[in-house]
């Protein structure tokens, strides 16, 4: 099979360095890829915004499948331009990317559906938004509707600071159109979970969950990031509190939005919170997470091709999924000055070195000028390690951490340290 991935992070390195193991494989395009996904397949300069352009790539190259890795391009609706067009696609329509990309829309359909999720409010207005908020007696937090890199929730300590937050929002433009649209949600307490499924439209197959570390600085301290580490899978949860996820909550949605017209075709990732009253979704994302897609795919012993063929047959169902029984960790480098501005083109260095046996490094923001692979991005390396436990696995990922050096770069050194709490 001839095969383009669209997207340039973590993500995509990983699912490529993934499907070129797969026999069925032929030929690999990325685009645009980065200095990673580089020696996984061919990266090519496609303009993503033009869904044109793309479908003519896919047709004049013989493309077989599409897979989408960020969630931008399927708001954009390229998924639905490539079907259009007679291509396969691994992602979901633009109508099903709504779980993700219009976060109003999700807390209705999960509402509507009786699904467990907080209490919340949607605003277009300022003032309206100020005066629900003087109204309320509990903690809450402010999320923008639409697409914000993972920066889009705010946890504002006062109600004076809740009101510089929705003034950033709603008239300062912070997210542009993304945060034109604000909820103001009741902020839940307990443990936050990743559990993505493979999904055909009808069935689910569940991945290992993951757990993502959000703040920049160790202990969860300093600013929301997109994700500075995460690690697989969760040793505090169950199998039973994974099929009470799956059966209670993700089959219905997933059901739901079938019966809608709009049925799910990829990965959809539940946001989960465990509660004292029980799971309860915080967000659905309609792709693989970043950083979770490179300790879960560590972790993936089946063919991702053939999963893909299967979720996009209608066949996931026929198909048994295996996993490694180990762990895996990753842990992000951040160029310097992350989550804020932050400097690019700067050389990196010990990366040959830092790919074993036991661990890989995953481009997130990486470029190659002069044969010289330097940063392109605030989050620049997922140096990912793996393990027969947890232990083993950060260590192999710090390892692989310690040969790698750029210029300001900074990163977790408590990335899994909760698992080997548990472990």
């Amino acid at each position: 099979m001839n095969i383009l991935l669209i997207g340039d992070g973590g993500r995509e390195h990983a699912i490529a360095w993934k499907l070129k193991d797969s026999p069925a494989l032929n030929r690999l395009f990325i685009a645009p890829g980065n200095a990673g996904t580089a020696t996984c397949g061919t990266n090519v300069n496609l303009k993503l915004s033009d869904p044109t352009q793309v479908t003519h790539f896919a047709t004049d190259n013989k493309i077989d499948l599409v897979i989408i890795g960020p969630a931008e391009p399927v708001e954009d609706g390229l998924s639905d331009r490539l079907s259009d067009a007679g291509i396969a696609v691994f992602a979901p329509s633009k109508a099903a990317g709504q779980i993700e990309s219009n976060k109003a829309f999700a807390k209705k359909f999960l509402t509507d559906h009786n699904l467990p999720t907080a209490r919340y409010a949607t605003f277009t207005d300022y003032e309206s938004a100020c005066e629900h908020l003087a109204d309320l007696d509990y903690p809450f937090v402010i999320k923008a509707s639409g697409l914000a890199d993972g920066k889009g929730a705010v946890l504002p300590q006062t109600f004076t600071e809740a009101k510089l937050v929705l003034r950033d929002l709603l008239l300062d433009n912070r997210f542009g159109n993304a945060g034109h649209e604000v909820i103001i949600e009741e902020r839940l307490e307990g443990e936050e979970i990743s559990l993505l499924a493979f999904s055909d439209g009808t069935t689910l197959a569940p991945m290992p969950t993951a757990q993502d570390h959000k703040r920049l600085r160790d202990g969860g301290l300093g600013p929301n990031t997109g994700g500075m580490g995460a690690f697989a899978p969760v040793p505090i949860v169950s199998n039973a509190l994974i099929d009470t996820i799956l059966n209670d909550i993700m089959q219905p949605t997933i059901d739901g939005m079938r019966a809608a017209g709009t049925p799910f075709i990829g990965v959809l990732y539940a946001g989960v919170i465990l509660t004292e009253d029980g799971p309860q979704i915080l967000e659905y994302n309609a792709r693989f997470g970043d950083p979770e897609a490179q300790v879960i795919l560590s972790l993936l012993k089946s063919d991702l091709l053939e999963i893909m063929q299967a979720c996009i047959d209608g066949t996931l169902a026929d198909n048994k999924i295996d996993w490694y029984d180990e762990a895996a960790a990753c842990v992000v480098m951040a160029a310097a000055g992350y989550p804020n501005a932050y400097a690019t083109g700067v050389a990196i260095t010990g990366l040959e070195d830092a790919n074993t046996k036991f661990s890989e490094v995953f481009h997130s923001g990486t470029a190659t000028y002069a044969d010289t692979v330097t940063s392109a991005g605030g989050r620049v390396l997922g140096v990912t390690g793996w393990g027969k436990d947890f232990r083993a696995a950060i260590d192999h990922a710090y390892q692989a951490v310690e040969k790698i050096s750029f210029t300001g770069a900074q990163y977790r050194r408590d990335i899994g340290s909760r698992a080997l709490n548990v472990d």
